[in-house]
C-alpha cells in the first residue's frame, strides 16, 4: 500500500477521523496506553473503524516513519449503511437486489466481482467489517472503476446485516454446494439478496441457518468449487434473466 494512503501517528489519526476522512481500519501497536491512546480508541469506537492490536514488528515492516505505535488505513470510498440504503431503494420504487459477501479475502476477487454487479444493476454489495477484503486501490482498479459508482455496506455483524434483510422483505439466498437445490429453481422476480462465501470456507453455517433459501450452481467436473467471482457472475446473471423475460 502506498504511504499517501496511511496516516501515521496518534494525534494525527485523531485529527484525521475528526475532520471526517473515511478509514478502512487502524492498526495499534499491543502495548499502547496512555491518555491520547483512550481519547482515540473512543473515537474509532464512536465512528465504527476497525481497529487491531498487532505487534509492533508488523507496524514497523509496513513504514520505517515515526508511527508513534499507530497506523491508519485510509478508504478509496466512503462505506454505506445497510439500514439506510434498503429503505431509498424502496422508496425509488426499485426491486431490491444486494450481494452480500461472507469472507471473500481476495481483492481481484472482489474488485471482478464489483464490476460484474455493477454491469448487472446490483444495488449494493455488503462486507463485513472483520475476515474480509476490503475497498482498496487495487480493488478498484480490478473492479474497472466500479466501487466509485456501487455502494458498499460495511457492516459489524453479517449476522444482522442478513436478519435486517430479511426483516426488510428481502428475501436472503446462500450458494453452498450444500444444498439440493440448483439456483434456477429458486424465484429472484422478488426482493433479493445473494450470500457468496469463501473458496475455501463458504459461507458460515452460522449464517446459512438463517438464510430463506440454499441453492447450488451444478457440477460435474472433479475441482470442488467455482471461483467465487465465476459464481457470483452465474447467480448474478440469473437475477438479471428473471427480471427481464
Amino acid at each position: 500500500m502506498k504511504e499517501k494512503e496511511m496516516i501515521f501517528g496518534i494525534r494525527a489519526v485523531i485529527e484525521a477521523v475528526e475532520a471526517g476522512k473515511d478509514m478502512d481500519k487502524v492498526l495499534v501497536k499491543r502495548e499502547l496506553s496512555g491518555e491520547l491512546f483512550l481519547e482515540l480508541q473512543e473515537l474509532l469506537r464512536r465512528y465504527e473503524i476497525p481497529m487491531q492490536k498487532v505487534p509492533v514488528e508488523r507496524i514497523d515492516r509496513i513504514t520505517r516513519k515515526n508511527h508513534q505505535g499507530v497506523i491508519a488505513f485510509t478508504s478509496a470510498v466512503t462505506y454505506q449503511k445497510l439500514e439506510n440504503v434498503v429503505p431509498l431503494l424502496y422508496e425509488e420504487g426499485k426491486i431490491p437486489f444486494i450481494l452480500v459477501l461472507d469472507g471473500v479475502t481476495d481483492v481481484r476477487n472482489f474488485g471482478a466481482i464489483a464490476r460484474t454487479c455493477e454491469v448487472a444493476g446490483v444495488d449494493a454489495i455488503v462486507i463485513p467489517e472483520r475476515g474480509s477484503v476490503s475497498v482498496n486501490a487495487d480493488a478498484i482498479k480490478t473492479s474497472a472503476g466500479a466501487l466509485h459508482s456501487i455502494p458498499v455496506c460495511r457492516e459489524k455483524s453479517l449476522k444482522e446485516a442478513i436478519v435486517f434483510l430479511r426483516n426488510s422483505g428481502i428475501k436472503v439466498v446462500a450458494a453452498t454446494e450444500k444444498a439440493t437445490s440448483f439456483y434456477t429453481g429458486t424465484d429472484f422476480s422478488v426482493p433479493a439478496a445473494i450470500v457468496m462465501g469463501s473458496e475455501d470456507a463458504g459461507v458460515a453455517p452460522e449464517h446459512l441457518r438463517i438464510c430463506d433459501e440454499l441453492v447450488r450452481i451444478p457440477q460435474s467436473g472433479t475441482i470442488q468449487s467455482l471461483n467465487v467471482s465465476v459464481a457470483a457472475g452465474v447467480l448474478i446473471y440469473e437475477v438479471v434473466r428473471q427480471r427481464n423475460i
